[in-house]
Formats: C-alpha cells, structure tokens, sequence
C-alpha cells in the first residue's frame, strides 16, 4: 500500500525548487472551490470592465477571443500550501484588455459566476502580470479549473486567480473581495506567507 498520496512530490527546501516558504510540490492540479461548478454556456459568457457606474468595455466569447493571445508557463502557490510549477496556459493578457483605458481608479474587483470576487492593486494585473486564461495544457480549460474563462495571477497565491470570471470593476479604495471577508490576507504575497489578514 502506497504511503505517499499520488502527486506528492515531497517536501524541498524553496531554494532547491524554487518554492515559496511553506509551499509543497504536487504533480495534481487539485480542484479547491468555494461551492458548486458553474457551467457557462459560451453563447451566454461576457466580460465586462465598469467603474461601478458604468459599463467601460464588454466582449462577448466571439470578440474575446478574437483578441491577441499569448502562451505563457508559470508556477502556481496554493493558499493551502501546495505548489505546481511550470504550468502551461493560453490566454488574453489583462494589458490587452485595459489598453487606452482611461482611470485614475487604482484598484479592481474582479467578479465571477456564483458570486465570488476578488480584489486586486490594478499595477498587479498589468504589464503582462496577469490574463484571462482559456486553455490548460493545451486543451480548453475544464470548468473545475474555472472553464471557460478564470484570471490568472500567478505572483499572488491561487485564490485571487478567480474562476469563471466576468467581470472587473474598477475602485478608487481597495476592498476586500469574497475569502478575503472571510479573515484572507487583503494582497496574498505566497513569498512573504500573506495567507491570513494576521500575517
């Protein structure tokens, strides 16, 4: 009988992996979510940028994905403490998305289906830091992974890579979006351990 469960790759010193303190190495892509699975028809997806008034920029699945994608290999750090590296995505950088917008609002809300939020600086989601991600390994992305569409910010921890996104509204003042209401650090630098409001 195996005493090692599948895709535990073991505990290594960050130095030697690469990993954040207190971060463990998996094979898995383990499913973590705060209720059930949406599944979204892509004739009925959009994203949408507002300033909490107005509607500033909307694509349909279409016009999204007519946008310029890139490939890009990044690693990913769990709140829960695992870690996965060098995966592989495709998606529309968040550059893409807010060129030629004009705002003076320094902070974003990013949205979800089923009500999740989660709030970001806007500098950490430019200058090819974060993207709306549609694929995995090169397949489309699974709705347990946040198909068709999730944010993907790979310096902060996983939780504020929000699944099934649609939407950000822009904020003048940071508030915190759905796990961060629930006692989560209000940035979630995996490199300085920000996993709770306390650290």
């Amino acid at each position: 009988m195996a005493i090692i469960s599948r895709g535990f790759s073991g505990r290594r010193s960050a130095s030697e992996a690469k990993l954040p303190p207190g971060q463990y190495l998996t094979t898995d892509f383990p499913v973590l979510s705060a209720g059930p699975t949406p599944r979204i028809s892509l004739d009925r997806w959009e994203f949408t940028i507002d300033d909490g008034r107005n509607v500033l920029k909307r694509w349909d699945w279409k016009s999204f994905r007519e946008l310029p994608t890139e490939t890009i290999t990044v690693d990913l750090h769990c709140v829960t403490r695992w870690s996965k590296l060098n995966t592989s995505w495709e998606g529309v950088s968040l550059d893409i998305l807010i060129a030629d917008l004009k705002t003076d609002l320094p902070y974003a809300m990013f949205r979800s289906s089923g009500d999740y939020t989660t709030n970001l600086p806007l500098k950490d989601v430019m200058n090819k830091q974060a993207w709306i991600a549609f694929k995995y390994n090169g397949a489309d992305l699974e709705p347990e992974h946040g198909g068709p569409a999730r944010l993907l910010v790979p310096h902060l921890y996983l939780w504020k890579s929000a699944k099934w996104v649609k939407g950000m509204t822009l904020m003048r003042n940071n508030k915190p979006g759905f796990w961060e209401n629930l006692g989560y650090h209000i940035y979630g630098d995996p490199w300085q351990e920000q996993r709770y409001s306390t650290e």
